[in-house]
């Protein structure tokens, strides 16, 4: 079992950390999905009308609510962190550079490394859409929240995906691509940091 881990590890080092860091930070990472799930179902209709006004406020509150889960995985849950990486990678030319340079070299390297984990990636999010759809279109989940009158009855399937997909998939994608920046620029603390070798 644990040699099967150490290869698991080893051949998909940022699926694994993805999964890693979703299970360390579950609970963080379910309120910034909630945000931009229940923003989402604000914005189609599901609990009522709103404001065009409104509505351009709840863009900014979702895409504020990805940007800030961005910079919380890129900074490995510290938000500082996160921004000084950011200002680091604009600000400073030569650091920039190694880094660039660093990610070029880890591609040209674990190239197949790189394949077999988007593949990975693209199983899982193929999985939690096609769960998110049967849920949508499959079962009478959607019904069940109108007439119990947590949806308006004009409601569409829209609002119940992108609801899950917010607290799922999407967040899910972000944390793998962020991690995958991470892994490219700089493998060495990236593996540290994963508990890997």
């Amino acid at each position: 079992m644990l040699s099967i881990s150490v290869k698991y590890t080893k051949d998909m080092p940022v699926l694994y950390k993805t999964f890693h860091f979703i299970r360390n930070h579950f609970s963080t990472l379910l309120a910034l999905g909630l945000i931009a799930a229940f923003g989402r179902v604000l914005q189609l209709g599901g609990f009522g009308q709103i404001s065009p006004v409104f509505n351009s406020v709840l863009e900014v509150v979702i895409q504020s609510s990805r940007i800030f889960l961005f910079v919380f995985v890129l900074g490995e849950s510290n938000i500082w962190k996160g921004w000084n990486q950011i200002l680091r990678f604009f600000t400073q030319k030569k650091s920039r550079k190694l880094q660039l340079r660093s990610a070029l070299t880890t591609f040209k390297q674990k190239w197949l490394i790189i394949i077999v984990s988007l593949s990975g990636y693209s199983f899982f999010a193929f999985l939690m859409n096609y769960l998110i759809d049967a849920s949508a279109y499959q079962t009478c989940f959607l019904l069940h929240l109108k007439t119990n009158n947590i949806l308006e009855t004009t409601a569409s399937e829209w609002s119940m995906l992108l609801f899950l997909k917010n607290i799922s998939v999407i967040p899910f994608t972000i944390i793998f691509e962020t991690l995958l920046i991470l892994w490219l620029s700089n493998n060495t603390r990236f593996a540290s940091a994963a508990g890997m070798s």
